[in-house]
């Protein structure tokens, strides 16, 4: 990354940076020069989006909400249908990653993964987010280490990564249902 800043800045040619006062008064001089330093820092961002973007650099997404705990949402499908109260049975859908190391996926499987809202069976991080949740939501939330795995991590097991201390985990979860709390589904058809 300090190279692709390096390489950016010296792409620009030096007098874009830098304007020379003329005989304007001090405080004119004062006001030009701060307009300036915006002007250049953001032409640096946009050269630097704009870079990033060609070479295929992904940039991190922006946190639609950051809890207090350090959580950040970032909300990629918005839906309409109930939220769960705490106890209650939430069927979802969830992939989550150490970094590179996938720790586990449900959206390949047939059935969603079943749990008690507030229940402590899943990371820290993710039950506090799961009751703000509504039926039809997916969510992509950055969990801090100390929500995830804490100060001792995970070792590796059969089939699963180890996960290091105090990992960042990144958990895009959907929430699917709400057993007993939804229409049954001869409700909505009939029985005849």
């Amino acid at each position: 990354m300090k190279s692709t800043c390096i390489l950016l800045l010296s792409a620009i040619p030096h007098a874009v940076a830098f304007v020379a006062p003329t005989g304007q008064s001090h405080t004119a001089t004062a006001l030009s020069a701060q307009t300036s330093r915006t002007e250049f820092l953001r032409d640096i961002a946009v050269v630097g989006i704009t870079a990033a973007a060609t070479a295929g650099v992904s940039l991190p997404a922006f946190a639609d909400e950051t809890l207090p705990s350090g959580v950040a949402i970032k909300v990629t499908k918005s839906g309409n249908g109930p939220a769960p109260e705490i106890g209650e049975l939430a069927a979802i859908r969830f992939s989550s990653f150490a970094g590179e190391n996938k720790i586990d996926d449900v959206f390949d499987t047939q059935e969603p993964y079943y749990t008690r809202v507030g229940s402590g069976g899943l990371i820290k991080g993710v039950e506090e987010v799961l009751p703000k949740m509504r039926v039809g939501d997916r969510w992509v939330l950055t969990i801090p280490g100390n929500l995830a795995f804490g100060p001792k991590g995970r070792p590796a097991s059969a089939g699963k990564p180890r996960i290091p201390a105090n990992a960042e985990i990144i958990f895009d979860v959907e929430m699917v249902g709400l057993p007993g709390k939804e229409p049954e589904l001869i409700e909505l058809i009939g029985d005849n």
